[in-house]
């Protein structure tokens, strides 16, 4: 079950190092030179942390962090404190989402890409079900395609995340946020979903190919190309909302951008 998770702690460069991070109400940012990773944060701490020291409620005081290895940091991934789970997660993306990879510099050059429509047309009368209520999901694949929708939280027209054992077996489709990683449902996910093409979404997802070894087919994230940019604008209170929606700010501040496996 952590072979997923650990593919992607032992690709990180063992020398690499913490510069900064920042754990705010919605998103967590961790810094490693110009590699910034974000993770969408959760306050869940009923467990111990691993590293024996966590963030509080709303605010890391980055210098708790600084200088560890981006490794050590990472393997916090694996945390069932979950609010240390979102501060691994984002280390993990801090070193596969940097700009510096050329992986993600050859996507940066392909230009903007937004999940839902770069595949609407290809869900296009097929089952699709979407772990997570992404922004204004309904609009963009609800009147071309059989949706479904589940949720930890389910809103009105929801299934609840239990539905997933019944759903994604019959799905031709499933789109999942990244927050899958961090409260470890993502290897059950892809299990259940070895029949649909398995995509990835939103500004918490490594874009790391290691992930298309294990059922993975599209991963769509963002990349910070203006690290300090983001940091001002997260510490400021701004950057996303609830729904992994990027705000204008954010994205003047980064890109989105696609990395498959076609």
């Amino acid at each position: 079950m952590w072979e997923v998770y650990d593919a992607l702690i032992d690709g990180i460069a063992p020398e690499l190092r913490v510069d900064d991070a920042f754990v705010g109400e919605y998103w967590t940012m961790v810094r490693s030179g110009n590699g910034v990773g974000l993770a969408m944060t959760l306050h869940d701490s009923t467990r111990p942390p691993m590293l024996g020291r966590v963030a509080n409620e709303r605010v890391a005081d980055g210098t708790a962090y600084a200088g560890i290895a981006l490794r050590e940091l990472a393997a916090a991934a694996k945390s069932w404190n979950f609010a240390e789970a979102t501060l691994g997660m984002a280390a993990i993306n801090a070193y596969w989402n940097s700009p510096e990879r050329p992986l993600v510099a050859d996507a940066l050059e392909r230009g903007d890409t937004e999940a839902f429509s770069a595949w609407k047309s290809r869900a296009a009368g097929k089952k699709v079900a979407v772990i997570g209520h992404f922004f204004n999901l309904e609009q963009t694949l609800g009147g071309v395609c059989e949706l479904s929708i589940l949720e930890r939280r389910p809103g009105p027209g929801d299934y609840p995340d239990s539905a997933a054992e019944f759903l994604l077996p019959e799905s031709d489709f499933v789109f999942a946020t990244g927050v899958t990683f961090t409260n470890k449902t993502l290897p059950r996910l892809l299990e259940l979903s070895r029949a649909a093409v398995f995509i990835l979404a939103g500004p918490s997802v490594p874009l790391a190919p290691p992930l298309f070894d294990r059922g993975v087919r599209d991963l769509q994230s963002l990349v910070i190309t203006e690290p300090e940019l983001c940091a001002a604008i997260l510490r400021d209170g701004g950057g996303l909302s609830h729904g992994e929606r990027p705000s204008s700010r954010l994205l003047q501040a980064g890109r989105r951008v696609s990395v498959s496996n076609r």
